[in-house]
């Protein structure tokens, strides 16, 4: 049959040709396939390992404590105020306060009354009390040097100066170091703690045991 062409030579001498439709869904196919190539890649690189080891603490390196706060002293100290005074009892004064602040809270002295026993300028302790104008030495047992101790053991943080003198070996002079070392130190913790005070040596400290408390 002169008309008939085989399938080969046909297909060799058609020409291929892409419309601008098909040049766009090629290039989007292209698109996509390259960015999820993309996206393979960027999971595929390998990531940090985090470390599992248990934290060891090394033998000898300073291990910090935490600080401690500062202990803050009160605002406001509540002082008993008794004796010869126009309004005896218990007053409030701010911390730093002194004696004479103290008496003045008070309502002040009677008229005559000797204040020569107190330390005015002395600073307060919080739950002292100051007596003023009474006798110093209660009634008791005499000691060998004179004094007269008190019926019952006195407070270390509340004793006035007079009431200390008249502990057994105990002058105004030793009297007012006790008071001094209260001031500066802070109330008393312990009876033993009066050992620190200057002139108080072990003999002494015996004989004043019996006779002060904390």
């Amino acid at each position: 049959m002169p008309g008939w062409i085989p399938e080969t030579t046909r297909l060799r001498n058609t020409r291929w040709t892409l419309s601008a439709r098909h040049v766009l869904v090629l290039a989007a196919v292209l698109m996509i396939g390259l960015g999820w190539a993309g996206c393979a890649v960027i999971r595929a690189r390998p990531g940090p390992i985090p470390d599992t080891r248990p934290t060891t603490l090394t033998t000898g390196s300073p291990v910090t404590q935490p600080a401690k706060p500062p202990t803050t002293p009160p605002a406001t100290l509540v002082v008993h105020v008794a004796g010869k005074v126009h309004r005896p009892g218990l007053v409030r004064a701010p911390t730093g306060s002194r004696v004479a602040d103290a008496l003045s809270l008070a309502g002040g002295p009677l008229r005559g009354v000797d204040l020569s026993s107190l330390n005015l300028a002395r600073q307060l302790t919080d739950g002292e009390q100051i007596v003023v104008g009474l006798p110093a030495q209660p009634t008791g047992t005499a000691t060998p040097d004179g004094a007269q101790p008190p019926t019952t053991p006195l407070n270390l943080n509340t004793a006035t100066a007079p009431q200390l003198d008249a502990l057994p070996g105990v002058g105004p002079v030793l009297a007012q170091r006790i008071i001094d070392y209260r001031t500066q130190n802070g109330p008393f913790t312990t009876v033993d703690q009066l050992q620190e005070v200057p002139g108080v040596g072990p003999k002494k400290f015996d004989s004043l045991k019996p006779h002060v408390r904390i």
